[in-house]
């Protein structure tokens, strides 16, 4: 068996995809999403790359229903169905046909009441569960053991099917996580950028007509992201390929390798409070002025109308408004 824990990345996505396919139904379809992001982690640590598919790989990073595949991965040529349920019943052969009886090899996925946990109980051939399901038919009397409901091969023999091959452990191997704010490495002058989405190891990224030797980190520059028609501040970060791809806003990637933490995170438009104070009241960034400075001012200063970020500093300045500089480290996010 295998037990895989989804982040929060994954459990956000997994519930927002199943939101937008509609139709009702949502913890079954969320549910069901997480049992392939388990089975995409199994495979991603015993099976080689090249010789599997996720089919909706994109079509959960962007929780888009519409491309979604009729089955859900190829695993070294046969077509291979993700079943997930908290009901062990549901994984009796007849049930399993009678839901899917198309694809080649069906992989068994239990659940925990809330969801924090997940087991590969192990996968079988179809066409096994198919001869099942008639040996029970014609079989009368006490069931032998060897007609368990529950019989499935291991996971760990899902290997047999390809070639012989060593514990891979292709997991990425990058630092970085969805809002994470990132700058170029060795870039005196670098822009904040947010991170949106890591891509696989395995993702040939090309970047300037080459192709990128190492993991790819997908982001988008915050003017980029306020000229979007809602407030991406307030989406959660799992969420931000998602809302990049639906509003088109340009994303840019780099090698992991070529990005590091910005030491000052803050840009015009986020909202910060100034650690020191014991009540402290809310302050917007108006200037981000080097890498440990910020110039803020204070939401009581403004009025009600909403003011683009790149446009506050020159609001401030034509209005007579009083900023106020703070080093970087002195403030934090407040919300």
């Amino acid at each position: 068996m295998y037990r895989y824990t989804p982040d929060e990345v994954d459990r956000q996505r997994a519930n927002h995809q199943a939101v937008k396919q509609g139709g009702g139904d949502v913890d079954v379809k969320r549910i069901g999403n997480l049992g392939e992001l388990a089975f995409e982690q199994f495979c991603r640590e015993y099976l080689p790359v090249e010789m599997w598919e996720w089919k909706n790989d994109e079509a959960m990073r962007y929780c888009n229903t519409e491309s979604f595949s009729s089955y859900d991965f190829e695993v070294f040529g046969y077509e291979v169905d993700v079943k997930t349920s908290r009901d062990v019943s549901a994984f009796l052969p007849a049930t399993i046909l009678d839901n899917d009886p198309d694809d080649e090899i069906v992989v068994m996925v239990w659940h925990r009441d809330n969801e924090d946990s997940l087991i590969l109980l192990g996968w079988e051939r179809i066409e096994t569960l198919k001869s099942k399901v008639a040996s029970q038919e014609q079989y009368s009397g006490e069931e032998p053991e060897k007609l368990d409901h529950l019989a499935a091969r291991p996971m760990n023999e899902l290997m047999d099917l390809g070639p012989n091959t060593a514990f891979m452990n292709q997991k990425p191997e990058n630092p970085f996580s969805p809002g994470d704010r990132v700058i170029k490495s060795g870039d005196d002058d670098a822009s904040v950028a947010v991170v949106v989405d890591l891509l696989p190891p395995e993702k040939n990224v090309g970047v300037y007509g080459q192709q990128m030797d190492g993991e790819a980190v997908r982001v988008a520059f915050p003017s980029s992201l306020d000229a979007g028609p809602g407030d991406w501040r307030d989406i959660h970060p799992a969420l931000y390929a998602s809302y990049c791809h639906d509003q088109d806003i340009k994303l840019y990637d780099y090698k992991h390798t070529n990005l590091e933490f910005a030491s000052n995170p803050y840009v015009p438009g986020d909202l910060v409070i100034k650690k020191s104070h014991d009540d402290p009241d809310e302050a917007i960034v108006v200037e981000r002025i080097s890498d440990n400075e910020v110039s803020v001012v204070y939401l009581g200063q403004l009025d009600d109308s909403k003011i683009y970020p790149a446009e506050l500093l020159d609001y401030c300045e034509s209005n007579g408004v009083s900023t106020y500089s703070y080093e970087s480290e002195d403030v934090v996010f407040a919300r």
